[in-house]
């Protein structure tokens, strides 16, 4: 029991402890903040009543803007948040972060927003804009944003002025749902000579685009992979490519022109169309390529029927030529229509090669098919350094509690090169 004459509870700060804040600890969280709270901070204290007018880097989340409870229009709401800003807020504005989703695109107040962003030295801008409505056609003021280093759109249209060339420093690009001509998507990247990082998923892409980027490390690309040339990406480390055009006929693609000059390749994925379009040459496919890429270290293969031959020669003619390779993931796909794969699998298919450097392999939503079985079986003899090998079927093997138990039997009688390797047949039961 505590004394008489004594409270106790929680013992509260000082009221003047915010008011206490060095300069640099007050703006380090009210960057941290969204834009809406952020302002509301300025309620605090005096000290604290018109910092956030001058933070360099604001985020504004407005995805939710909609409320059932809410009768004022999200377009009222949102044009009010944004005059708010553009009032108040003093000095450079280096990042800007928007995140909008409605149907009815408030253009003209986003216009002013970029324009207001282009006279205070934008450099990182992020622009997302999701919603059933037309894209939203970019200002000539954007193209005016000649500091910009980091961008990244969505749902937006490009109709650059004639004169414009690009944004020479930037380090990095992402494009999402973006209508952009091929000519100057080509002019955009060929500028921006010190670029690192590209990101494109778009649709509808005409002609053909050559990538010319010295500096590039990390390419992912979502679209019609016929449409893109790597032509020179001398650093390229990080791959990903996944074909969205649906596979009729045969596509003419060289595999070995399109890798070669990806010599400090070292993460790659591929999805089932991307391995199609590599498989459409002329002649048959060679068993490896004419060269090694040594430098690739992880390979990831989503969305792969086995059951097809084209798919399955394909993906081993680039592991074959990965004689580095240390970390293997297959997503297994819903079985089509394709040729049995089987003999491209066998063992003895393999006799002149073995992969010393694998050390883990990891296949999703397997059914416990021949061709995977077949795989595994392929894998675990040929690898002798291999540590573990993770497997997870898909549902309704999780269910079928026989084919559980036939599926772990195969396995176990399997050979292993590696007396270390552990495999780990993933099943959960509720």
């Amino acid at each position: 029991m505590p004394p008489k004459g004594k409270k106790h509870g929680c013992q509260t700060a000082p009221l003047d402890i915010l008011c206490s804040f060095p300069e640099n600890v007050i703006d380090g969280i009210l960057m941290r903040l969204p834009l809406r709270e952020a302002v509301r901070t300025s309620i605090l204290s005096q000290k604290w009543r018109y910092k956030w007018c001058r933070l360099p880097e604001l985020t504004l989340d407005l995805k939710n803007l909609i409320s059932t409870k809410d009768s004022v229009p999200p377009t009222f709401k949102f044009t009010n948040i944004i005059y708010h800003l553009l009032t108040h807020h003093t000095g450079p504005i280096t990042k800007f972060a928007l995140s909008f989703n409605s149907d009815l695109m408030p253009c003209p107040t986003i216009d002013n927003l970029i324009y207001f962003l282009s006279r205070n030295g934008i450099q990182h801008l992020d622009l997302k804009l999701s919603g059933r409505g037309d894209l939203y056609k970019l200002p000539s003021s954007f193209f005016t944003c000649f500091q910009l280093r980091y961008l990244t759109l969505q749902n937006c249209l490009m109709l650059p002025p004639p004169a414009c060339k690009g944004f020479e420093l930037l380090i990095s690009l992402e494009l999402r749902s973006v209508t952009i001509s091929p000519k100057f998507l080509e002019r955009l990247i060929s500028c921006s000579q010190l670029l690192e990082r590209l990101v494109l998923d778009i649709v509808g892409l005409s002609g053909i685009i050559e990538i010319n980027a010295p500096m590039l490390r990390s390419f992912n690309f979502t679209g019609e992979i016929s449409s893109i040339s790597l032509k020179y990406t001398p650093l390229l480390t990080q791959l990903s490519l996944a074909d969205t055009e649906d596979y009729e006929g045969l596509r003419e693609c060289d595999i070995a022109k399109f890798f070669e000059s990806l010599s400090a390749l070292e993460h790659l994925q591929l999805n089932q169309d991307s391995l199609r379009f590599l498989a459409a040459g002329a002649g048959e496919l060679p068993k490896r390529l004419p060269f090694n890429l040594n430098c690739v270290k992880r390979l990831r293969l989503a969305n792969i029927y086995l059951g097809g031959s084209d798919v399955v020669s394909c993906a081993l003619c680039l592991i074959r030529s990965f004689p580095y390779l240390q970390y293997l993931e297959i997503e297994v796909g819903d079985e089509d229509a394709g040729i049995p794969a089987l003999e491209y699998l066998e063992v003895e298919a393999f006799s002149d090669m073995t992969f010393n450097h694998l050390r883990e392999v990891k296949l999703i939503y397997t059914i416990g098919s021949e061709p995977e079985m077949q795989l595994i079986k392929l894998l675990l003899a040929k690898s002798p350094i291999l540590v573990k090998m993770l497997i997870e079927p898909c549902l309704e093997v999780n269910d079928d509690a026989y084919k559980t138990v036939s599926i772990s039997r195969k396995l176990n009688s399997f050979q292993r090169a590696s007396p270390e390797v552990e495999i780990d047949y993933n099943c959960y039961y509720d």
